[in-house]
This record gives C-alpha cells, structure tokens and sequence, in this order.
C-alpha cells in the first residue's frame, strides 16, 4: 500500500541527522519489560529487535541513563559496562539485517515505587509532588510515593548521567539516541506547571522550565553530536498526572531554543492544531505518532498515508502493529492482513507475545 497523492510516502527513503533510512515507517519505543533484573539486554531482545529491521528506524524501548531513573521492573540500563556490552548483541542483530536502531535514553523521574527495582529508591523530580494514581507492584496495586525533589547539584549530576548513557549508547553500537521528554516522565516533569513548583534556573516560569531539557540536549551533543540527537516530546498529553496550562508557550520556546538536532519525535494528543505548529517552527526533520483525537487508536496505514500526503510529519512512528507483526513492513506493502496484538503479554514474561508473532510467510502457509 503506497500513498499515490501529492506530498511524501511512506516508501521514500529519508535522512536524519547521519542516518540513512530507506523508508519513513518508524517503530515508536515501546517498553516490554524483558531485561534482567540487572538491566541488561537478552538474546530475546536481540531476536525481537531483529525481526523488526525493515523499519526505517527502530527507536528502542526506554533506557534508564542510571540506577535511580529506573521506573519499572525488568528495564534496561546503559550506565553499567554490563549493560553496554549486553546491548551490542541487539545492535549487531539489527544491523545485520540492514536496520537502524537508536537508544531512547528515559529518566522516569517521580514514575515508580521502590518495590520495583533491586535498588529500592524513591523516586525524583522537580518537586515534592506526587503523581496521582497507582502503579502494579509485586504485592499488588500502590500509590506512587512523594518523590524527592532534586537539588541544582542533583540535576547537574543528572544532566551528566544522560551524556554519559548517550557516549554508552554509540560504544554498545546504536546509530543515536532519542532524549524522552515526554509522557510524564522526569524531563516532562520539569516541563510541566503542574510538576514543577521551583523557583530557581529550572523552574518559575517558560523559559525556566524549558532549562533542563536543553541542559541535557546540550550535554548529549556533546557527546556524540547533534546529527546523532533526537527528543521525543508530548505536548498537552496528561500520561503520567500532567497537566500543562501553558503547553503551547512552552513548546514554542523549547523548539525555538533547540539545536538543530537529528530530529524532533511528537507523541499527539488529540492537539492537531498544536502538533501543526510545531510543524511549521521547527525547520528540521519532524517525526509523528499520530492521534488526531482523543478516539483516535492504533496507527495504521491508512493514518500514515494521511499524515505525509498533507505533509503533517516526514515519517509516521507505529506502535502496535510492530508488536504483533515483524514483517510490518512487507504486509503494508503487500496489502496483506495483520495479526492481533495479545494484551495479556505486553509486560513481561518470556517469548510468548513476544518473538513468536508469525511472520507472513509463516501465516498463509
């Protein structure tokens, strides 16, 4: 299935920053929860990001850039040399069959429990303030704690902790890196009124709560440069206890003080007017996953195909449909059916749900 209107396709190859893609169809991260205890990366890991290589772009599923930004059981680290060495066997897997991948480096900030990770922290953010809700534990559903609130010295530390997880990222084999500063975890928290209650550089008002998303962009670049750096945002998405009275000002002052990076990666929210201004603002490349309302469900072909004939976006990120599909690529293609994702086996667990999808090949024989 191609777009045969005026405007982009799906097929079109595309470069961001140093990166070649040979099409425009991205897999969005997504956490499924299947590293050790440790952090480290599997050889199932390997296999799931391996069957999916005929994306243009695989981003990977959240990575802690340290111990205390782990929000959930089972996710994987890049602040340990364990770590890095454990991701170099999904790197190389995906780049044998010809594919792209880039950590997506993910603080979760005031996100967590202490019962979900070997180390038992409380959590941080910007301010003593805790996120409504609950979240699953080992003994069932709980409130998420009051997080501390991270001093000037603390975030600076911080800041280090991304650069150093971004330098790991390109020494364990990844094309780059997306910074998450999105979906209510810790950069979103300083980004947000709601969250962020301080009165100092990183808080009080726009310009300041914009600060430590640019501090750490800044420092990533650094590291590996900015035709390897991308972020991810989500604008007016309340995942996460946020609520942004001010989103479109703020937005408009973190783009217009970012570099000119890789990419920008923009999670809708049923905001299409918002999402189209930013658009038109920032000049460089613009990555979409994209929910036009708030009815709107899973990407599909037909949604992407929309997005680049209107010239919404220059690629459309996916979601669902990888998870139950590897071959995606080739069913979009080939106008074929897709296989229904299992809920049941998104978190956790083994290779059920997980590498066991068929592919089509295996589906019509």
């Amino acid at each position: 299935m191609t777009n045969q209107t005026s405007g982009l396709d799906m097929f079109d190859a595309i470069k961001l920053g140093d990166m070649k893609l040979q099409n425009r169809i991205i897999m969005a991260p997504m956490s499924r929860n299947r590293a050790t205890t440790e952090g480290l990366a599997t050889p199932l890991m390997a296999t799931y990001y391996a069957q999916r290589a005929d994306a243009g772009l695989i981003i990977s599923e959240g990575i802690q850039p340290s111990q205390q930004g782990q929000g959930f059981m089972n996710s994987p680290g890049l602040h340990s040399e364990a770590q890095v060495e454990s991701w170099k066997q999904v790197t190389a897997a995906v780049h044998a069959k010809g594919g792209k991948i880039i950590a997506q480096l993910m603080h979760a900030g005031r996100i967590g429990h202490p019962s979900l990770y070997p180390s038992q922290h409380l959590p941080v953010g910007p301010s003593p303030i805790a996120a409504q809700g609950q979240t699953f534990t080992p003994t069932g559903m709980e409130d998420y704690p009051t997080p501390i609130a991270l001093t000037v010295e603390a975030i600076k530390q911080t800041i280090e902790d991304f650069a150093r997880a971004a330098k790991n990222a390109i020494r364990a084999g990844f094309d780059g890196v997306e910074i998450h500063a999105g979906n209510g975890f810790l950069l979103h928290q300083f980004l947000s009124d709601n969250t962020n209650q301080r009165n100092d550089i990183y808080g009080g008002d726009i310009s300041r709560r914009s600060n430590f998303t640019l501090d750490v962009v800044d420092a990533v670049i650094a590291e590996i440069g900015k035709a390897r750096t991308g972020i991810r945002l989500s604008p007016d998405n309340p995942y996460n206890d946020i609520h942004e009275a001010e989103s479109v000002a703020q937005y408009q002052d973190l783009l217009s003080r970012l570099p000119d990076i890789a990419f920008i990666h923009i999670m809708e929210a049923g905001n299409r007017e918002h999402i189209l201004a930013l658009r038109q603002q920032w000049q460089g490349a613009f990555l979409l996953n994209p929910h036009e309302t708030s009815e709107s469900g899973p990407v599909t072909p037909e949604i992407a195909e929309k997005v680049l004939s209107n010239n919404t976006a220059d690629a459309v990120c996916f979601g669902a449909l990888f998870i139950a599909n590897p071959d995606l690529i080739t069913r979009i293609k080939e106008g074929a059916p897709f296989n229904e994702m299992d809920g049941n086996t998104l978190y956790g667990g083994d290779h059920r749900g997980y590498t066991d999808y068929p592919a089509l090949e295996m589906s019509v024989a």
